[in-house]
């Protein structure tokens, strides 16, 4: 009886070890499947969103329906913008037109500057008649080279401008010291004093009168 008995127990525990290992070769065989089934679920996921394109592109659309709505916006409210500017430019009043300017110059006027200044802020500014008055009978030495400068510049304003010299104010007259010419004078007891020749460069500018 006692062999029966540990034959018994034997077959029941190599029966409930053959359950256990049957158990969890099912339990590897559902894990497996279940491993299986996800990864196609992903594919099939990802299938679906390329050829639908997702949800997110009716979004993306709206999107884009707004900014074009919004780029057209600016875009009439840019135009808006520019056809008033256009339409100033075009009945906006035009830039007044500078008077002609006629030029002359004397270089290496055998004068002093100083002494020519004197007679140019004199005429600076006058009407050409009256400015030759002036010089005409002016009892200083500059008075002279300056007329003769004078007649010069309205002389290419008729001949180079087309414009009436006599009807010319004197707009600027400059005058700028030249290089000076050294000489010596002998003097008492063997000695020399220098003398400077200074000169000058003097340059008019006339413009129409205004009436």
């Amino acid at each position: 009886m006692a062999d029966e008995k540990k034959t018994t127990k034997k077959a029941d525990a190599a029966k409930a070890s053959g359950e256990k290992a049957e158990a969890k070769k099912a339990e590897r065989k559902d894990s497996k499947a279940k491993a299986e089934k996800k990864p196609a679920a992903k594919k099939e996921g990802k299938k679906g969103s390329k050829k639908t394109g997702g949800k997110k592109e009716p979004k993306a659309k709206g999107k884009d329906s707004k900014k074009a709505a919004a780029k057209g916006k600016d875009g009439k409210a840019s135009k808006a913008k520019k056809e008033p500017a256009k339409g100033a430019r075009k009945t906006g009043a035009k830039a007044p037109v500078a008077p002609p300017v006629v030029k002359a110059s004397a270089r290496y006027v055998r004068v002093a500057p100083r002494k020519a200044r004197l007679i140019a802020d004199q005429v600076r500014g006058m009407h050409i008649e009256s400015a030759r008055a002036l010089l005409q009978f002016s009892p200083r030495g500059a008075a002279h080279p300056i007329h003769k400068l004078i007649d010069s510049a309205a002389a290419n304003a008729e001949n180079n401008h087309e414009l009436i010299g006599d009807e010319m104010r004197v707009a600027s007259i400059t005058v700028d010291e030249g290089p000076t010419l050294r000489r010596f004078r002998p003097r008492a007891m063997g000695r020399a004093t220098p003398i400077n020749k200074r000169t000058s460069h003097i340059r008019v500018a006339l413009t129409p009168a205004e009436d």
